[in-house]
């Protein structure tokens, strides 16, 4: 019983936080992945305006280097619901010389996405992006507010916060800075993993375990993929793995596990001594990688 009761709570306040982005901003937009975390925002989106449709569109900033699973599902589920996707690609950003490509052995596109962010951000004219990041991640997350004010060049001020005492939430900006906006910021991996099991949320087959050709380096788990560069001595396998977090193929690692339903995952997390985030390649390239990131815009 207190489990459904912290889940209904955790809804509650996520519906709240989404009715509020509509009431106080003019443009909003979902920043969507094709991850679970996403894709519950989804659903949640659907129970704070039902029975209207959601009411800003979905954004994928789309690396080029994701895994076909995702983009397919991402797809199939826009279709399915009607939703307004805009899609902006990390592709475009380095054909017009605004990123380089990175090269080598720990190369990726990850962290080429905040350009091509702040891009949309700009074309469209949003004020607030709702995404799916939660404090439980990662520490520079754990800092975040739930409404978090980005500067008018997307710059994040972990010192300079705006406090949400008694859940009140103010969206008051200045011309040219924008929102990010995090409804689930105070879920749990396992709260989300509950959550779609009690809600039956379609997530992408590569969450279950299924055979993938793999190779180990830095003692991870990383796809065999023409995108993620690979050593000689670096030998491919096959093994039974599955993702419990979703990013682009150069910086999401897989884990070895027998877990193919809902029900084994929610199992699995519930004994697991690892954190989520232990199978993000990008965040072990310093230890404040994701705050750098944040500061100079990104997500």
């Amino acid at each position: 019983m207190s489990k459904i009761l912290k889940t209904n709570a955790l809804e509650s306040e996520a519906i709240y936080i989404f009715r509020e982005v509509v009431a106080q901003f003019e443009n909003p937009v979902l920043l969507f992945s094709g991850g679970k975390d996403s894709i519950t925002l989804v659903r949640l989106a659907q129970k704070a305006f039902y029975p209207g449709k959601i009411p800003f569109p979905l954004l994928h900033v789309d690396t080029g280097h994701n895994f076909p699973e995702t983009i397919e599902f991402r797809d199939r589920l826009v279709e399915e619901l009607g939703l307004n996707l805009i899609v902006r690609n990390v592709q475009d950003a380095i054909d017009s010389g605004k990123v380089t490509e990175e090269t080598g052995k720990y190369s990726s596109r990850n962290m080429l996405q905040t350009t091509t962010l702040l891009d949309a951000i700009e074309e469209f004219k949003f004020d607030a992006c709702i995404g799916g990041a939660r404090r439980d991640e990662e520490k520079a997350r754990a800092k975040e507010r739930i409404f978090s004010v980005r500067d008018d060049f997307g710059q994040w001020d972990e010192k300079n916060q705006r406090p949400e005492l008694f859940d009140l939430l103010n969206g008051k900006i200045e011309i040219g800075q924008n929102v990010r906006v995090f409804p689930i910021s105070n879920w749990t991996e396992l709260d989300v993993w509950s959550y779609i099991e009690q809600e039956q949320i379609e997530i992408p087959s590569i969450y279950f375990s299924h055979k993938r050709k793999t190779f180990v380096r830095d003692g991870l788990i990383w796809s065999a993929s023409k995108y993620v560069y690979r050593e000689e001595d670096e030998e491919v396998l096959e093994r039974i793995v599955r993702f419990r977090t979703v990013g682009d193929m150069t910086c999401t690692a897989a884990v070895e596990s027998e877990a193919d339903t809902i029900e084994r995952i929610v199992n699995e997390i519930k004994v697991s001594t690892i954190s989520e985030r232990g199978a993000r390649i990008d965040d072990k390239r310093s230890e404040a990688a994701m705050e750098k990131r944040k500061q100079q815009g990104y997500f």
